[in-house]
């Protein structure tokens, strides 16, 4: 038997999901060990191997492929906690990672301060040159101004640099000799050079970029190689990929390289995913991905079987945290997932997140030490956890510990413990649907024209009353889907991205400019297409996009290219009618009469490593046979409700099961409401109504 091992390490739980020869999944789950990640791995991949029947030892002998996904990146941008990287930038323009876009939510208001920049300002240096847009030197660049600078970062210890001088994309020559000058006074040190991380017009994103890359390096390079030694020590000696923010994944040599393509990996599967799951069971090509963490809850969309992606993606909140700047998969999060915690602000209202007990302590129910009152905690107290079932009945949870603290907030509303606990799931339930909305509605996207797809530890605890208020008619709950990122990797391929900035427009078309602008792209590609190994039968595509808008707007849509050339007059108004489309379908009106400018190209390699999906079978609705165990639970009335409770292995597919109702898997639990039901699918997933 060959296998292929997908991990996905969360700020909570490390899921892996273990693929045999003929598609089959089995989860392993274990708690996220932050000091050393391979513990907490090598440990959901002994569950998994248990579930399998073998040892840990022969699952890693049997295995051709691990595919890694991590928040590491990402928890150490918002914790700043990383290297101590020195910015480098145009001499007169020292404040642009403090400016960003304005920096504010009201640039008017003149009583609030600007955020700290992400790198702080006194770490900032101004080198001595000037490129002028054209791409021709303004300002000599001056190598003896350069070489103090570098001697002071060296004095002062800088562990990391990231450079980004003007203009640089029409001409990189004085990045690329700072560069040397980077390799031969601070040896050793990594930096980053913008136009070779993200060559695109917009001066903060390309400077935001730049530093968040930069800033990881150290770190990231530390955790992947030494991860990777860990799994050879282990005894693996199969193949070791990285997921990616970029909707794929790609080698650790790669990553290492450019770890900002490492920040939300993980997240970024789950659409990958959420199509896989809908086109199994023929739900179509237009999916909502909801994922629901211990610290988290991540939505998402796919739009006519195609990822949506962004270059919108901040850290924080819009405009006063830190933008990531690439082209990522548009997934967004907030503090709403099962550890997410319930407070009562100064007003006396109740609010859920976005602070998180995370995996040390966790809610107070793991019987850690945590003792404030969370999401899953709520769902224990309301009777829909199994205190000794929970993760297959390798975790026992505390359910005095979780009454304890949700009657903390209790007492305070002067409401029971059960009535609170409902409470605080239906607002963090309203969080998640605002969440939805943002990325659906307020994108031109009707959520009741597109299927759900619920994923996560916690994903079937609130989904249905989610789908009901959204007016969603199909809703998948995959059987894997307490490790929905890690079961996306499953189906992932190494994708790997070019961009370069090439300012053109519809009405007068530069097509020498624009084809030579896509030989490069196509240059860079396949000298990293060189680099894979080489997979027999492996099918390996182009796709190319245009990053444009109309004439005098600020904002960019993306517009598929369906040539790898302009040849003519014909391959340009298929264009523009594209980019007619998109702008009509986002914001409901087109302008034909406008130009089109194209601000930024982009060229994407793609390897395709997975099977499509088959067709799930078709089965007759069927009555599952009574359940042996029932159990009170609570559905927002005074009194609890005798609730039958399901074992997945009591059901077969077919089997239709009314609610109210508790569907238990080993890795998750499904909470059917009063009104609702499931039905399990020839595939084994549910389908919720």
């Amino acid at each position: 038997m060959v296998f292929r091992v997908s991990v996905d390490t969360g700020g909570t739980f490390t899921d892996v999901v273990v693929a045999d020869e003929k598609g089959n999944l089995t989860i392993g789950k274990a708690l996220t060990t932050r000091d050393r990640i391979f513990l907490g791995m090598k440990e959901a991949i002994e569950a998994a191997a248990k579930e399998l029947g073998i040892g840990l030892q022969e699952l890693l002998d049997q295995s051709e492929m691990l595919i890694y996904g991590t928040t590491r990146a990402t928890n150490a941008i918002v914790t700043k906690n990383v290297a101590k990287t020195a910015f480098l930038t145009t001499q007169g323009f020292p404040d642009i990672l403090l400016v960003k876009e304005g920096g504010k939510h009201n640039p008017h208001d003149f009583t609030v301060e600007f955020p700290d920049p992400y790198i702080p300002r006194r770490y900032t240096f101004e080198i001595e040159e000037r490129m002028s847009s054209e791409g021709v030197p303004s300002k000599p660049f001056s190598e003896a101004q350069a070489r103090e600078v570098l001697q002071t970062l060296k004095a002062r210890g800088f562990e990391a640099v990231a450079v980004c001088l003007l203009w640089s994309v029409a001409n990189p020559a004085h990045e690329l000799r700072l560069g040397e000058l980077i390799e031969e006074i601070l040896p050793g040190v990594p930096y980053t050079l913008s136009h070779q991380l993200i060559p695109i017009v917009r001066e903060y994103r390309r400077a935001s970029a730049t530093a968040i890359d930069a800033s990881l390096k150290p770190l990231m390079q530390e955790h992947l190689r030494g991860l990777e030694s860990d799994l050879r020590d282990a005894g693996y000696k199969g193949e070791i990929l990285v997921s990616t923010t970029a909707g794929g994944c790609n080698h650790v040599a790669a990553l290492i390289e450019k770890p900002i393509y490492t920040v939300g990996s993980g997240p970024a599967m789950a659409p990958i995913a959420g199509i896989t799951f809908s086109q199994l069971e023929e739900l179509g090509d237009n999916v909502i991905i909801c994922d629901t963490g211990g610290t988290t809850f991540d939505v998402g969309l796919v739009r006519d079987g195609r990822l949506v992606f962004s270059r919108d993606t901040w850290l924080g909140q819009a405009f006063t945290g830190d933008l990531l700047g690439i082209s990522a998969v548009d997934m967004r999060s907030i503090g709403a997932g099962g550890g997410s915690i319930a407070w009562i602000d100064d007003g006396g209202l109740m609010r859920v997140g976005p602070q998180s007990a995370g995996a040390e302590p966790g809610p107070a129910c793991y019987g850690r030490g945590g003792t404030e009152p969370t999401v899953s905690d709520a769902a224990v107290v309301l009777g829909y956890f199994d205190p000794d079932y929970f993760l297959g009945g390798r975790m026992t949870l505390d359910k005095a510990a979780a009454k304890k603290a949700v009657s903390k907030v209790a007492d305070r509303i002067g409401m029971s413990v059960e009535e609170t606990a409902f409470r605080i799931l239906t607002l963090a339930s309203d969080l998640m649907i605002r969440a939805i909305h943002d990325i659906t509605i307020n994108e031109g996207f009707n959520p009741r024209e597109s299927a759900i797809v619920a994923g996560g530890g916690a994903a079937g605890v609130n989904i249905l009353p989610i789908a009901k208020e959204l007016g969603c008619d199909n809703v998948i709950l995959p059987k894997v889907a307490s490790a929905l990122s890690a079961s996306g990797m499953q189906h992932a391929d190494i994708v790997a991205e070019e961009a370069a900035s090439y300012v053109t427009r519809s009405d007068r078309f530069d097509f020498d400019g624009v084809n030579a602008t896509f030989a490069e792209l196509d240059k860079r590609l396949n000298a990293f297409r060189d680099t894979l190994p080489k997979w027999d039968g492996q099918k390996v595509t182009y796709e190319y996009i245009a990053e444009c808008r109309y004439l005098a707007q600020v904002w960019e849509l993306d517009a598929p290219i369906g040539k790898s050339r302009f040849e003519n007059q014909a391959d340009l108004d298929a264009f523009v009618e594209a980019f007619h489309q998109i702008h009509e379908r986002v914001f409901a009106m087109r302008d034909d009469g406008s130009p089109v400018e194209v601000v930024n190209w982009k060229a994407r390699l793609v390897v395709s490593l997975a099977s499509p999906p088959q067709e799930s079978p078709k089965v007759t609705e069927t009555k599952p046979d009574s359940p042996t165990l029932t159990r009170d639970c609570f559905f927002g009335t005074a009194e609890p409700v005798k609730t039958p409770i399901y074992k997945s292995m009591d059901l077969k597919p077919g089997d239709v099961v009314a609610g109210p109702a508790i569907i238990e898997e080993p890795t998750t639990t499904l909470v059917v409401y009063p009104e609702m039901s499931a039905k399990v699918s020839g595939a084994g997933n549910y389908l919720l109504r």
